[in-house]
Parts: structure tokens; sequence; C-alpha cells
């Protein structure tokens, strides 16, 4: 065992691994790698943006603290992050692999697969409470928010402990013909396992929800209104285009636990899949704050002070012996109408 964790600061250990399983290292830039890059990074600073601001309005709202919202933002901070463990994979990926020692590229895969398993585990705890909605079963009782909060700290537990497996030993360092090709330094075993249990639990999620759409079409309207169809409708779009970006990248980790070592040349394009995977952690916010107004307001405030802040610059910057006369039509109409001011009647029961 000691002997194992001694060629974790190796430098020579990455690249025997990858001259093993590849039939071609990336050993300089090249133009397109290049503009590969620039486009990635943008990407995934849209990611972290969006996902921000999701947890901004989630946070400073108090409309936004039941146990969906809460759920959702896990989810937004899942996304975030994983936005951020892709800009340090892409950028400490192509040659700059080679000069990693396998204690940081562990750090760089575990990086993302921390991520997944953390979307995986929001995705499921989001069906549970739906279920629970939706079935009206009173499994949180009292404390409702320290069990969710709870519940939230489990996922990411078990998403750091599955993780972080190959670095702690499950790896096949010192058995080259165990390794992934996709990924060298990851035993097959390991990839084969962790997707098996992925590919579980979508399984039981698509089931909860199979049985939640049962539950609404046999039910009274309370159950079946209008609010609980948009909010289930959610979700459920949520869930379809995990599925949609991700299965491709689960394909191709499965047809890597089959093929021998060089025998599949698709393989060597694995981070395309990857790429394509990423783009759910885009979409997610947009599917947020397309289908509520509420927290797609919340979500813009932010930009529309930044917006208001930069008119007032502009206006004070203006051309001298010009003054700025109040708007007292605005001031008037507030006296003279009494607008309420909750969100709820301004904008309805819009729902997630």
């Amino acid at each position: 065992m000691g002997s194992l964790y001694s060629e974790y600061l190796s430098p020579s250990k990455v690249r025997e691994h990858y001259n093993y399983t590849k039939e071609t290292l990336d050993s300089q830039e090249t133009p397109s790698r290049q503009v590969a890059l620039v486009v990635i990074i943008i990407l995934c600073f849209a990611i972290v943006v969006e996902n921000l601001l999701v947890l901004i309005a989630v946070a400073r709202n108090s409309k936004f603290h039941s146990a969906m919202y809460l759920f959702l933002g896990n989810l937004a901070a899942s996304d975030l992050l994983a936005g951020v463990a892709f800009v340090a994979n892409t950028l400490l990926s192509g040659p700059v692999t080679l000069g990693l020692t396998p204690v940081q590229w562990f750090a760089r895969e575990g990086s993302a697969f921390i991520t997944l398993s953390a979307s995986v585990f929001s995705l499921l705890a989001i069906a549970i409470e739906r279920h629970v909605a939706i079935a009206k079963v009173k499994l949180y009782g009292s404390d409702k928010s320290c069990r969710m909060l709870l519940l939230i700290a489990a996922s990411w537990l078990i998403s750091l402990a599955l993780g972080g497996l190959p670095i702690l030993g499950w790896n096949c360092l010192g058995h080259l013909e165990a390794c992934s090709t996709v990924l060298p330094l990851y035993t097959k075993h390991y990839v084969l396992c962790v997707v098996t249990i992925f590919s579980v639990i979508l399984l039981a999620i698509v089931a909860l929800y199979v049985r939640i759409y049962c539950v609404v079409r046999s039910s009274h309207a309370d159950v079946a209104g209008p609010q609980t169809l948009a909010l289930l409708k959610t979700v459920t779009i949520v869930l379809g285009v995990f599925i949609v970006c991700w299965l491709p990248a689960f394909s191709i980790l499965l047809l890597d636990y089959a093929c021998p070592v060089r025998s599949c040349p698709v393989l060597y394009k694995a981070h395309y899949f990857f790429a394509f995977a990423t783009l759910n952690s885009l979409l997610n916010p947009v599917i947020y704050t397309w289908r509520s107004r509420d927290l797609r307001r919340e979500v813009l405030r932010p930009l529309r002070c930044c917006r208001r802040a930069a008119g007032v610059q502009g206006r004070r910057g203006g051309t001298p012996g010009h003054r700025l006369l109040p708007l007292r039509s605005s001031s008037s109409l507030e006296r003279g109408t009494h607008m309420p001011t909750s969100p709820t009647f301004l904008e309805g029961n819009t729902v997630v």
C-alpha cells in the first residue's frame, strides 16, 4: 500500500499510462485546440454566471425558501461547480496532462465526478420532493428545513466519497491492463460502477415521475391543479435535458469498459461527448427562468441594478447646464393608485 501511494507524486506515471492506452499523445498546442479552449472557457464562464444568479435569487428572496427551490438551488450549485471543474479540466488537458502527477490528475478528474454525482443526487432529491408533495406524504415533519439541509449535505458527502475513491486507492496504478482508455488512471471496474450507480438512480427517478403522473391523472382537481402540473412539467424537462446531455457520455464510458485497449478509435474522441454533457449545466438555469416569471424577475434583478447604475452614471456625466427634472407622473401615479405590492398578486402564483 505504501508503494502505491508513493507513485502518486511520480511525474512519469501519467505519461506511462497514456502511452499504454492512447495511440498518439497531444504533445503540442494547435490553433484548433486554442480556439476550442477559448470557446470552452467562455461557455464555462456563462455557466458560472447563470447559476450564480440563480443561487443569489434563491438565497435573497424568502419566497424561494421552500423545499423545491432549495433543491433547485443545490442543483444550481453543482452546475456552477461543474463549470469551474470543466475550466480546470480544460486548462490542464492536452500537452499539460503529460506533466501532471497522478495526484493532480486524480484531483482534475475527481472534481468532475463529484459535481456529476451531486447533480444526479439533486435530481433524485427533487423527484422525491415532488412525489412527497403530490402524494401528500408527511415526510419532513416540523423540522422540515433541518432535514432538507441534512439531505443536501448527505448528497454532497456521498458525491465526495464516490469521486474520491480513485485517489483513495481504487485506481489502476501498477496494473496497466485494467486501465480505462478514456480515463487512463481509472480502473475500468470503477468507471463501470459509477455509470451503473448513476443509471440506476436515473431509472429510479424516471419511475418516480411515472408514478407521479399516474397519481396526478387519477387525482382530484386540487392535486392536479395548474401550478402542480406546471412545476411537474418543469422538473421533468430538467430531467429530460440531463438524460439527453449525459447519455452519449455514459454510452462512451460503457463502450470503454467493453473494448480492449486501442481497439475502439471512437474512445479517443470522448472529450467531445463530455463537452456536450457540460451543456446541461448551461441549460438548467435557462429552464428555471423560462418556466418561472417570479424566479426570472429575481434572477434578472442584479442585471437591472447594474444597468440602472450605469444609466445614473451616464446622466451625471451629461452635458453641463442641463438639469434632470423629476418624473412627477410616476409619484403621482403611486399616490393615486393602490397597487398590491406582493409578488403573488402582481404576477400570480407562478411556479417553476
